[in-house]
């Protein structure tokens, strides 16, 4: 499926999901600041794509020319069927070690950060996990074709969209062997019971055979076992390899060392490979998600600047071969500006209107310089209208800012 295509069919389901959510509970199934911050996670993890290809097709295509053994016909539905058990059996151990393996959590935390459980969690995505992830599917290339390979890739990964929800509840016998919703909820609590269960993609079964298996029983709390509070973009990406720097350097001995790298998140010198369950914060169900205490009207401002951002990043996707390597790297970097203001924003951090001035600022140069086009001609002067108010507005704030202390 491609990014242009896929964007709208995720937008539609959250969408869809936040009808239904209304009907059956009377309230929406997260909160707007959360869903933007994991939009955005999921916009920046798709960026490095601009100016590369995919890793795990590269790498899989290398072994696959070099040192296949065998090559299994692609048209035999028996391909399919060992390519689908393949690629989530791989999946399964990805997953398990993104969770065991100290430096690459630090990737896979960005998607358990979110203290809601709705599809829009879904697109909450690491940055650099997919730089570790091709290894785990490799062995695939010594047999199967990249085509088939690359295909049942896609689907798993697609998969797992519709099981980021709450509104659906228990399948019935479907459960002994799919991963559902239940299954995953579970996965993304930080009740002691949730920690390091249930890793599958697609099949269960691999952690009812592995012994990783837990089912729902009381009420699961979402998010990271220390949640991080925050909506900006950088630290929801990279703020457990900051942990992870200074804890390395502040721990004795090589070997200690190189543990606090690959053992668990929870290791220590003297404790298990995964460290101390006890250690794990116990919840009561009464936690309080960390919201944003911005105004309606702030927020609205942040939807419209991120529904902006969204489609000149879409823009940029279907038009990337076109574009040359300075506008794309342009285009990149004020993406990546736009949503950490909205982050900032969000935060309420003291330089958040000083930053918002220099965002909007870089739009009306990109656009008078051609390296941003508004979708249709139409548009150009009220979007540049738009953004001369915001300048206006920002930078009067900025300004008060800077004469009277950190702004609210």
């Amino acid at each position: 499926m491609k990014r242009c295509e896929a964007t709208p069919f995720f937008i539609s389901l959250m969408l869809l999901e936040l009808v239904v959510s209304w009907i059956l509970k009377g309230k929406a199934p997260g909160r707007l600041d959360d869903a933007l911050t994991s939009m955005s996670a999921g916009i920046l993890s798709r960026l490095p794509s601009l100016f590369s290809r995919s890793i795990e097709l590269t790498t899989y295509i290398y072994i696959w020319e070099n040192y296949r053994l065998i090559i299994l016909p692609w048209d035999s539905p028996w391909t399919w069927y060992l390519t689908f058990l393949g690629v989530d059996f791989g999946y399964y151990w990805f997953h398990r070690m993104a969770h065991e393996v100290n430096i690459m959590w630090a990737g896979h935390q960005t998607h358990h950060s979110s203290e809601d459980y709705n599809l829009s969690t879904a697109l909450r995505q690491s940055v650099f996990q997919i730089y570790t992830s091709w290894i785990f599917y490799s062995p695939l290339a010594l047999f199967i074709p990249p085509s088939v390979y690359a295909v049942h890739l896609q689907f798993n990964l697609l998969y797992q969209f519709w099981i980021h929800t709450e509104i659906i509840n228990n399948l019935g016998p479907l459960e002994l062997i799919l991963n559902t919703p239940s299954h995953h909820r579970v996965h993304h609590g930080r009740n002691r019971y949730c920690i390091d269960k249930n890793y599958a993609g697609v099949l269960i079964i691999w952690d009812r055979i592995f012994g990783t298996f837990e089912a729902e029983n009381e009420k699961v709390v979402y998010g990271l076992t220390h949640p991080i509070n925050t909506f900006e973009p950088f630290m929801v990406q990279f703020h457990h390899l900051v942990y992870i720097w200074t804890t390395f350097w502040a721990t004795p001995g090589f070997f200690n060392k190189f543990s606090v790298l690959f053992k668990g998140p929870g290791w220590s010198p003297g404790k298990p490979r995964l460290g101390l369950s006890e250690e794990i914060p116990e919840v009561t169900g009464k936690e309080v998600p960390f919201s944003s205490s911005v105004s309606h009207l702030l927020r609205i401002y942040a939807v419209v600047q991120f529904a902006l951002t969204l489609a000149f990043y879409e823009e940029t996707f279907a038009d990337k071969a076109g574009l040359s390597q300075v506008t794309l790297l342009l285009r990149v970097c004020f993406v990546i500006l736009t949503l950490t203001s909205i982050g900032f924003l969000l935060d309420q951090r003291p330089k958040a209107a000083v930053l918002e001035t220099f965002h909007c600022l870089v739009f009306l140069m990109l656009c008078r310089f051609g390296h941003l086009k508004p979708f249709t001609p139409s548009l150009s002067f009220a979007l540049e209208i738009f953004y001369s108010i915001c300048i206006a507005f920002w930078g009067v704030r900025s300004i008060k800012q800077l004469a009277s202390g950190p702004w609210k």
